[in-house]
């Protein structure tokens, strides 16, 4: 591209008697003294970087380099501000006049308003936010001729993203569209970018491409650029996407300055854009660049750093490097193996409440993290028994998640079909053809006559302003709540809670709408609507004592406890303002950060490593350098956690152990696991396992559906021919197997 491979020749460093250098190790001075050419810092977890690059960025305006000339690149805002405050720190706000050190965005935003007929930006552009782009991306599937239901504005948003990352403009999509799906993609973004055009606007993603494309296709803007700065740094360089690349590499063109920090083995974003490729090549880019390793851990100590390594190393895409740390041996971290999920949660709040009463770690100072965001459910629930104060960091709450929110709005509507507020929420969720204009009506003819709305849409065929399209969907919808309503009416328990939970989602098409589409989020999205089913669950195998007396009774009644007890825990506040509260987050969101103590739960085939990794080895390796960002966000104690059975979908289900797990060195971990994996004392006396046909002196014939494991104890779910499927505590199940001679075919 462009002939970038740049001859470097000899190159002179800087002065190695400065004071800046002091307190630095070896290869940090190395870094920060390089001047000029091309520089590659491999910058392990907890390894000083910043202070690299705010040393050099301070070394060279010591050597008399400009300030205007220098231009640094990072990501967040953030981590732009303590750059720019490090630096004026250390040579004075006077001397860093002029430099330059913003996210990408922010620069091309700054390029764009100085230059924007010479790039193509509207004159006196505004940058549409979120939420701007959401009401455009719903406004152009309507300006497109398509089906709102089948283009929910996050994928249309994800799919213009990355066709702008790439450089692409809507006609380059449409023309080499083979599909359905790009052809009506590529009409959406056309239709997307009309409504920015009309409003003068641009997106978050335009600022990086209309500023790469100029300086692509512009000699004399490279030129410009190139010369305007002539030393370029580029922090986190692995999380780089494409447009992100050119515009680096463009500026480095006339100049063949250009420092880049990073790290391979954390690069995690592959699923929004990011190209570990930009970072492995650059040495084949610029002939003669320099690689220095920075592998100092400054954060963790010895047995975190030697487990972490040991991992990453697996990956083919590694490369070997030295990762120390002169903190001392430390604590080896723990693998855990636990009976199921609830054992998990109370294990880890067991030993995090230790710390804190013991080893007096403030509760801000540890983290859970967790592959998928469903899993914090069972989390949440334990923290509060235990009452340890926690937050739900760069996330919701488990029971605030839209996709709950709107399951449990179903539930609400079909315990209480006088409950507007909740049939509000989900009438056209998903669409199904009742818009605002039929619900306004309907309104207007339910106030006219006393109605709750439920009550109105029975008859909204009296509605004469009505099309007879909207009268039948609000009958299908209707018809639908009150065929759900009727499984309630009976005074048997027919179907448990996590039967009804399932049959909502399932019916009423909640499921199939995330399913359709298949973004990072929907599959979070999806896992969490299962794991609700898994409360339903859980709340099916509670005792009486657990909840007051409430376990039994009709499904009606169960089901108006547990949507009580739902709301009671919504509205719980945990936080303690003077030990702050432990974190829990999924491990994305906790890159870049660090703690006293840190647990990884889920660690199990299928979780970590995601399903979708099991036959991708690009994938498989993300997945491990996930699992390698979490171990090394760790200071002093790390805890791996496993169920051996984790219920999905509300049935318990044996789960293999992490591949990671054997792929860590031997010595440098310790395992904990439980004397009987299945913890099931009932099956000494009874020999029943799912499928067995049974008999029950009180409920009669039946077939075992599944073996369960509480922390109250070991459980049995039976399906009998009378009662249905019923949950009893296994060391008091009374069952008798049976040949199933003679009984009912189940």
């Amino acid at each position: 591209m462009w002939g970038l491979s740049v001859a470097l020749g000899s190159i002179p460093e800087m002065d190695t008697d400065s004071a800046l250098l002091k307190g630095l190790t070896q290869a940090q001075r190395d870094a920060v003294t390089r001047k000029d050419g091309a520089l590659l810092v491999l910058a392990g977890p907890g390894s000083g970087k910043t202070t690299v690059v705010t040393r050099r960025i301070a070394l060279l305006l010591e050597q008399g380099v400009p300030p205007w000339s220098i231009l640094a690149l990072t990501f967040t805002n953030k981590a732009a501000g303590e750059m720019r405050s490090r630096v004026q720190t250390i040579v004075g706000t006077h001397e860093a006049r002029g430099l330059t050190i913003a996210t990408f965005h922010a620069f091309a935003a700054r390029q764009l308003r100085a230059m924007g007929d010479r790039i193509g930006a509207p004159p006196d552009f505004t940058i549409f936010d979120a939420a701007d782009q959401k009401s455009a991306a719903k406004q152009a599937v309507v300006d497109a001729g398509m089906d709102a239901s089948n283009w929910p504005p996050a994928s249309v948003l994800a799919a213009i993203g990355r066709a702008k990352q790439a450089l692409r403009s809507p006609r380059e999509i449409e023309t080499e569209a083979g599909d359905f799906y790009t052809k009506s993609m590529a009409r959406i973004y056309t239709a997307y970018q009309r409504i920015l055009e009309r409003s003068h606007a641009v997106d978050f993603d335009d600022l990086l491409r209309l500023l790469a494309v100029a300086l692509r296709d512009d000699s004399d803007l490279r030129d410009h650029l190139g010369g305007r700065y002539r030393y370029l740094m580029v922090d986190e360089y692995q999380d780089t996407n494409h447009a992100q690349f050119i515009i680096a590499t463009a500026i480095a063109q006339a100049h063949g300055n250009i420092c880049v920090v990073g790290d391979p083995d954390q690069s995690i974003y592959a699923w929004r854009g990011a190209d570990i490729g930009n970072i492995l090549d650059f040495e084949s880019q610029y002939v003669g660049a320099v690689a220095i390793s920075l592998g100092r851990n400054f954060r963790s100590t010895a047995r975190i750093v030697e487990a972490s390594a040991g991992l990453i190393s697996q990956n083919e895409s590694h490369r070997a490097r030295d990762l120390h740390t002169e903190l001392g041996d430390g604590e080896q971290p723990v693998l855990i193996a636990t009976f199921d999920e609830h054992a998990e949660a109370k294990e880890v709040a067991d030993r995090f409440r230790r710390l804190h009463d013991e080893d007096g770690i403030p509760w801000n100072e540890m983290a859970i993290l967790y592959r998928l965001n469903a899993l914090s459910r069972v989390l949440e629930e334990a923290f509060r028994v235990a009452e340890i104060p926690h937050v739900v960091a760069r996330g919701t709450a488990f029971y605030q998640r839209k996709e709950i929110k709107d399951a449990l709005a179903y539930l609400r509507a079909i315990r209480n079909e006088s409950d507007d507020i909740s049939i509000r929420r989900i009438v056209n969720v998903p669409a199904r053809g009742i818009g605002s204009t039929t619900l306004d009506r309907i309104d207007r003819f339910a106030a006219r006559h006393d109605l709750t709305l439920s009550d109105a849409m029975r008859r909204c065929g009296e509605i004469e302003s009505l099309a007879k399209r909207s009268v039948t969907a609000v009958a299908r919808f209707i018809n639908m709540l009150d065929g759900w309503r009727s499984t309630l009416a009976g005074s048997l328990i027919e179907i448990s809670l996590a039967e009804l939970v399932a049959r909502v989602l399932d019916e009423s098409g909640l499921e199939a709408m995330l399913r359709a589409r298949s973004g990072e989020e929907e599959v979070d999205r999806i896992a969490n609507l299962e794991e609700l089913i898994s409360a339903a669950s859980d709340r099916d195998n509670m005792t009486d004592d657990d909840t007051e007396g409430m376990a039994a009774g009709t499904l009606a009644e169960r089901l108006a406890a547990w949507l009580e007890s739902i709301t009671l825990v919504a509205d719980a506040d945990m936080v303690d303002p003077e030990q702050g509260a432990v974190t829990l987050m999924t491990l994305h969101a906790a890159k870049g950060l660090e703690f006293d103590a840190v647990a990884i739960i889920g660690c199990e085939q299928g979780i970590l490593p995601h399903a979708r990794a099991s036959d991708d080895m690009a994938q498989l390796e993300e997945e491990r350098r996930l699992c390698y960002v979490g171990m090394t966000r760790a200071r002093l104690h790390l805890y791996l956690c496993r169920a051996i059975s984790r219920t999905q979908r509300g049935i318990q289900e044996r789960q293999a152990e992490s591949l990671f797990f054997g792929e860590l060195p031997p010595d440098s971990v310790r395992r904990v696991e439980p004397d009987d994996p299945w913890g099931m004392p009932a099956t000494a006396s009874i020999d029943v396992h799912p499928g067995q046909p049974v008999r029950h002196p009180r409920f009669g014939l039946g077939r075992v559906l599944r073996l369960g494991r509480r922390p109250q104890g070991a459980t049995v779910t039976v399906d009998f021919v009378e009662f249905g499927p019923r949950t009893l505590p296994a060391a008091h199940a009374s069952l008798e197997p049976t040949d199933g001679g003679g009984s009912v075919d189940f």
